[in-house]
């Protein structure tokens, strides 16, 4: 059995940032971090399942935002690397949540600094900056929102409306420093900024080409493909309804159905298997007993 859940936690951890080696979660020994483990964003970033399904379909909501999406088809090389986008990208989630306060800052400046670069015009002739505070808003918002969504339905859907609240507050502060303006802080908040932004969202040929790259994404191993296979459909059905429509990707209640209870059934094997991730490293560095 240990072979075994060894073998599953590789896979996983194979896909998450902590492979990049860059950051070291369990130094120094004491601190919090920015958040610290009695925050909701340790809760909701902590479990693999459901946060591997949020981040799913959370860039298929970003990718219906033209100017999102133009700068990453500009400057990212994800149509070839996609699972080295997703771990920096895991990366940087989990650093700015679980590491320390030097590691999230270095990620924070770090990212700063990426975006500077990347500029340039849409398809439709209007510029883009990954640094405008409106398009940051934009990218953390659908972001988030995917995230909870994911931790409701995988991991607590008891979570309170208040920790729901909390949650948005503090991850709030990461889309801030990064230079974000008018951020949420609260379900109101965002439920009221994705009604107006809707009229701004559109599927074109590159939306649906992520859509074809993310169907097609590469497995870590054979074994891991129907795994991939279920997570990308878990992804799909956690988007907004207006957003499947868009997307030409509506899933009905039978298959919803279907689909979450293959995630149901996956989930307990997933955090059975991995005891080596940003968050046990990180509650080690605290002198915290082992998650339950």
């Amino acid at each position: 059995m240990e072979f075994l859940r060894r073998r599953i936690e590789a896979q996983v951890l194979s896909l998450s940032g902590i492979v990049l080696g860059q950051i070291d979660f369990s130094q120094p020994p004491g601190d919090p971090g920015l958040f610290g483990p009695d925050s909701v964003c340790w809760r909701v970033h902590g479990d693999f399942t459901s946060m591997m399904v949020g981040g799913i379909s959370a860039l298929l909501l970003q990718a219906l935002h033209p100017l999102a999406l133009a700068g990453v088809w500009d400057h990212s090389n994800f149509r070839e690397d996609l699972i080295g986008r997703l771990r920096r990208t895991g990366q940087f989630i989990s650093g700015t949540t679980f590491g320390s306060r030097r590691d999230a800052d270095w990620l924070i400046d770090k990212v700063r600094t990426i975006h500077l670069q990347v500029v340039g015009t849409a398809p439709d002739g209007r510029p883009y900056a990954a640094s405008d505070p409106a398009l940051l808003t934009w990218v953390h918002v659908a972001e988030v929102s995917s995230f909870l969504a994911a931790h409701l339905r995988y991991r607590n859907p008891q979570l309170s409306g208040a920790d729901q609240d909390r949650y948005y507050a503090e991850v709030a502060l990461i889309a801030e420093r990064l230079g974000a303006s008018n951020v949420p802080h609260s379900r109101a908040e965002v439920a009221a900024y994705l009604a107006d932004i809707r009229p701004q969202l559109l599927c074109d040929e590159r939306s649906r080409e992520i859509l074809r790259i993310l169907l097609n994404a590469p497995a870590p191993s054979a074994l891991a493909v129907p795994v991939g296979k279920l997570l990308m459909q878990a992804g799909i059905d956690l988007l907004p309804g207006w957003a499947q429509s868009l997307l030409e990707q509506r899933i009905g209640s039978a298959r919803s159905r279907a689909i979450q209870a293959g995630v149901n059934s996956l989930a307990p094997i997933l955090r059975w298997a991995v005891r080596g991730g940003a968050i046990h490293h990180a509650r080690r560095r605290l002198g915290l007993p082992p998650r339950g």
